[in-house]
C-alpha cells in the first residue's frame, strides 16, 4: 500500500471510531497519522524496508501507527478496521453528516430500516416510512429530506477554482458597502488548496450591521445560517458556505493569521510562541506573564514575534516552513508570469474547440513566447486521436503558418502520445523522433495493478522520443482517485532520464499534487506546467497550475517552462 491509501484507512479509523465516542486522543493520533503521511514526499515502504530509518521518528507516527502502518503494508488490509466497519455501517455515519439528523438517530434508523445508501433513505422518507417510527415524525421525515441535497452537496468540495469565481463575485458585492474599511480572504482557499470545503471571509467595519445586511444581500445567498455580533455565515447556491468574520482593525493581521491556517501550522506557531512566553491568538500577541498586547495589526507583525519571516500562505501546511522561516530561507515562489510558455493544448484536429492558429494568437494575446500543439494520439478514439498520417498532416500545417508568427511566437510540433495498455507507445519510433515535443500520458487502463501501471509510465520515460509525463496520477480530483502508480520509481527514472514531469493546470486535475511536486524539487526534477488547453479560454486556467506549484514550494528555476524555448531544449532535451 502507498502512502495515500495507508492515510485513508487511518482517517477510516478516525472518523469510526468518532461515531463511536472513542477517546478524542486515539482519534487525533490517527488524524495526525493520515496528515504526516499525506505530507511525507517519500515512500513508507522504502523507509521501513531500510533498517538505518525508523518510521516512529516521524511526528505522528507513534508505535501503535507504526505497527499498524507494518501491517498494512504487508497484508494490505487492518483486521480493526474490518471489525469496526462492521459495528459502524458507512450508511449510518452519512446519514449522521445530514443538518438536524445526528448520530444517535441515524443509528436508529439503521436499526428499523434496511438502508445500504442516503438514496435509500430518501426513498423511505418519500414512501412516508420514517414518519411513523418511534422518535421520529413527519417533521423529522421532511428535515432528513431537506437535509439529504446538503449532505450530499457538501460532501463534494469545490474545485479551488470554482470557490476563486465564487471569491471574485463577494468581493465585487462587498467593494460596494461604504463600510467596509479593509478585508481579506482567509482559509483554505488563501492557502491555495486544490478544493475548498468552505469560504472566510474577514472585515474590519465601520458599522457592522450594515456590513452584515450588506453581506446577506448577496445575490447568490440562498439562507441564512447564523448571525450574531462577530459573525454571520450564508448559504450559497444548494450547500457552500461562507462566513463573514467583523475584527478590530488591531487585530486584523492575528486574526487572518489565525483563520488561514492550516491547524497543522498554527498548532507550530503557537508552541514556539509559548517558548518565548507569548500567546497568539485570533485577537493577537500577548505576554502569558501579564496578558499584555505584544502586537496583532499585521501577520508580519505575529511572525516577527517569534523571530521569524512572513510565511506564504502556501506554505502553511507544518512542514518545512518554520525552519526555513526561521533562517530567512524561504523561496521566492513562482509567479504567474515567469511562465513563458504553454505545452500542452489541443485542438480542433482532435477534441479541441479552437484551431492552430486560433491557438496562437490567444497565446499571443496572453503573453506566451512559445507553445506545443500536442492533440491526442490514435488510442484516443473518442477524440478522434492521430494517426502518423494526420499527425504529419498537421505538422505541415504548422509549418505553413510558422512564418506568421516569426519572432513573436514560436508554435512547436507537439503530441500527447498515450501510452498502450500493454505498454510502449501509440506511435512509432520514427514518427515521434520528427516531433519538437512529445508527452507520453495513460488513459486507459487506469485500473491495471501498480507494477502494470508503473512499468508502463517507465517504459514511456525510457523511451528517448519521450519528452515529459503528462498528468502522472492520472486523477480527477472529486470523481476519480489516482491508479496505482509507483512515484518513487517514475520520479527516480525521470531522474536517471532527464526527462520532465507535467503539473496539468486544468483545475479539476491539478496534477502532480503539492507534495509530488515538492518531492520531485528535492530531487531537481524539472516541471512543466501545461493548462491542458481544449479551447481559448483554457489557456487561462495556468495560474491554477502556478498556485499549485508555489504550494510545492516551486520557484521559477523548478519549472522548466520559465525558460526560453531554446534555454529549455538545450538544457532538457
Amino acid at each position: 500500500m502507498d502512502n495515500i491509501k495507508i492515510a485513508n484507512v487511518f482517517d477510516e479509523m478516525a472518523d469510526l471510531l468518532e461515531f463511536r465516542g472513542e477517546n478524542p486522543f486515539r482519534i487525533r493520533a490517527y488524524r495526525n497519522g493520515s496528515r504526516a503521511l499525506r505530507e511525507l514526499d517519500e515512500s513508507v515502504a522504502a523507509i521501513l524496508q531500510d533498517p538505518s530509518r525508523d518510521l516512529s521518528q516521524l511526528p505522528g507516527i507513534g508505535k501503535t501507527l507504526l505497527d499498524k502502518t507494518k501491517e498494512l503494508v504487508r497484508t494490505g488490509s487492518l483486521p480493526q478496521l474490518e471489525k469496526l466497519r462492521a459495528e459502524v455501517p458507512e450508511v449510518v455515519i452519512a446519514m449522521a453528516r445530514i443538518p438536524g439528523l445526528g448520530a444517535k438517530k441515524a443509528a436508529l434508523l439503521n436499526q428499523h430500516l434496511t438502508l445500504r445508501t442516503l438514496d435509500d433513505l430518501r426513498r423511505a422518507c418519500e414512501q412516508d416510512c420514517v414518519s411513523g417510527l418511534k422518535g421520529f415524525g413527519s417533521k423529522t421525515q421532511q428535515v432528513i429530506l431537506d437535509g439529504l441535497e446538503i449532505a450530499e452537496q457538501a460532501a463534494q468540495r469545490l474545485y479551488w477554482s470554482q470557490g476563486d469565481e465564487l471569491v471574485e463575485a463577494l468581493t465585487a458585492h462587498m467593494q460596494r458597502c461604504d463600510e467596509v474599511l479593509r478585508m481579506e480572504w482567509a482559509g483554505s482557499y488563501r492557502r491555495g488548496r486544490e478544493t475548498v470545503g468552505d469560504l472566510d471571509l474577514l472585515v474590519v467595519a465601520s458599522d457592522r450591521g450594515k456590513v452584515m445586511d450588506h453581506f446577506e444581500a448577496f445575490n447568490q445567498r440562498s439562507q441564512t445560517i447564523l448571525r450574531g455580533d462577530t459573525k454571520a455565515s450564508i448559504r450559497v447556491g444548494k450547500a457552500f458556505q461562507v462566513d463573514l468574520r467583523l475584527v478590530e482593525s488591531e487585530q486584523f493581521g492575528a486574526a487572518l493569521q489565525y483563520f488561514t491556517g492550516s491547524q497543522a501550522h498554527n498548532v507550530q506557531l503557537r508552541k514556539l510562541a509559548k517558548h518565548k512566553g507569548l500567546k497568539v491568538n485570533e485577537y493577537g500577541v500577548f505576554r502569558i506573564e501579564d496578558e499584555s498586547r505584544v502586537c496583532g495589526s499585521t501577520e508580519e507583525e505575529v511572525y516577527q514575534s517569534v523571530d521569524l519571516q512572513w510565511i506564504p500562505p502556501e506554505l502553511r501546511e507544518g512542514r518545512q516552513e518554520f525552519a526555513k522561516a526561521k533562517e530567512n530561507d524561504l523561496p521566492k515562489l513562482l509567479e504567474v508570469d515567469q511562465v513563458l510558455g504553454d505545452l500542452h493544448m489541443h485542438t480542433t484536429d482532435t477534441d479541441g474547440e479552437a484551431t492552430i492558429r486560433e491557438m496562437a494568437d490567444a497565446a499571443l494575446s496572453r503573453g506566451l513566447h512559445y507553445i506545443a500543439i500536442t492533440d491526442h494520439s490514435q488510442r484516443v478514439s473518442m477524440a478522434m486521436g492521430l494517426g502518423t498520417e494526420r499527425l504529419r498532416k498537421q505538422w505541415e500545417q504548422i509549418d505553413a503558418i510558422r512564418p506568421d508568427y516569426e519572432g513573436r511566437l514560436i508554435i512547436l510540433k507537439g503530441i500527447e502520445c498515450d501510452i498502450l495498455e500493454k505498454g510502449g507507445m501509440d506511435l512509432p519510433d520514427d514518427c515521434l523522433a520528427e516531433a519538437d515535443w512529445v508527452l507520453a500520458a495513460i488513459h486507459y487502463g487506469q485500473k491495471q495493478d501498480q507494477k502494470q501501471i508503473t512499468d508502463r509510465l517507465l517504459g514511456a520515460i525510457a523511451n528517448p522520443n519521450v519528452d515529459c509525463v503528462a498528468h502522472p496520477t492520472g486523477r480527477l480530483l472529486n470523481r476519480r482517485n489516482p491508479y496505482d502508480v509507483d512515484m518513487d520509481a517514475v520520479m527516480s527514472a525521470a531522474k536517471q532520464h532527464r526527462k520532465l514531469l507535467e503539473l496539468n493546470a486544468n483545475p479539476a486535475r491539478l496534477d502532480l499534487n503539492d507534495v509530488h511536486l515538492a518531492s520531485a524539487k528535492k530531487r531537481s526534477i524539472p516541471i512543466v506546467i501545461s493548462t491542458d488547453a481544449h479551447s481559448t479560454d483554457g489557456l487561462d486556467v495556468m495560474r491554477y497550475g502556478v498556485m499549485q506549484a508555489r504550494r510545492g514550494g516551486l520557484v521559477a528555476g523548478d519549472v522548466a517552462n520559465t525558460l526560453s524555448w531554446k534555454e529549455l531544449k538545450q538544457r532538457w532535451l
